[in-house]
């Protein structure tokens, strides 16, 4: 099988990225990444991607019960040797730190799989355009999702937002260059909504870099301005 291979290098570095490739798989791919550059690109390129919907979320840190748990699991059926204590240590600190790096994005494809293109049946991630918008706690509320090309943009709620009666939620899109936010669309109460877009991903969120929500009195229409403080926030960024 050719590794490098574009279609196969980007599903490995893609699984790399995430923490999931293990094994002898992951070692061969270790392998391939000290003496291919193009590997290293893939690699840091997916890497990049991720991080800015790791960023939206704050670090949880690990109750001690999961520690103990974890070591129970892991040390405690093996003869004790000599340092052990230390590469308990060693092991421990080096799994929370791939737990931290992988855990938001495996949960969150594994939440709604479909919802950014990842279907069982395929190894190829469509490209996309993702934002990941928290409460003022930090809380993950809202993910939407549209394909690049595509004028569609599925918003999933992962936790209510509430609106009060007669106001509806509505999704702005920030520039990165600081220009005024437009309007994208509304967000439903609950569940999963489709908001139609104005134009293609492509042409409307290449040059946003985070997306947000306002409560406001009507729908907005293009040229429109958030009247209040927005209630969501949060990293929009592209995956391919």
């Amino acid at each position: 099988m050719n590794t490098l291979s574009p279609e196969r290098l980007e599903l490995l570095a893609r699984e790399y990225a995430l923490g999931t490739l293990a094994g002898p798989a992951r070692r061969r791919f270790e392998r391939v990444l000290r003496t291919a550059p193009a590997a290293m690109r893939a690699v840091g390129a997916w890497q990049e991607r991720l991080s800015g919907l790791a960023g939206a979320v704050p670090a949880m840190q690990p109750s001690d019960s999961v520690w103990r748990r974890l070591e129970e699991r892991l040390f405690v059926s093996a003869p004790r040797r000599p340092l052990q204590w230390l590469w308990g240590v060693l092991s421990m600190r080096a799994l929370g730190g791939v737990l931290a790096g992988a855990f938001l994005v495996v949960a969150l494809l594994r939440l709604q799989p479909g919802l950014i293109g990842l279907e069982p049946q395929s190894e190829v991630l469509p490209q996309s355009y993702v934002g990941l918008l928290t409460d003022a706690a930090g809380k993950p509320t809202v993910l939407a999702s549209s394909k690049r090309h595509g004028r569609l943009m599925t918003v999933k709620l992962l936790q209510p937002v509430a609106i009060p009666a007669g106001s509806v939620a509505q999704l702005w899109a920030l520039p990165s260059d600081g220009s005024a936010a437009f309007p994208v669309g509304t967000v439903p109460g609950g569940g999963t909504g489709t908001v139609a877009l104005a134009d293609t991903s492509e042409k409307l969120f290449f040059n946003v870099s985070r997306l947000a929500v306002s409560i406001e009195a009507a729908p907005a229409r293009a040229g429109d301005k958030p009247s209040g403080d927005f209630v969501l926030s949060g990293h929009c960024v592209k995956l391919w």
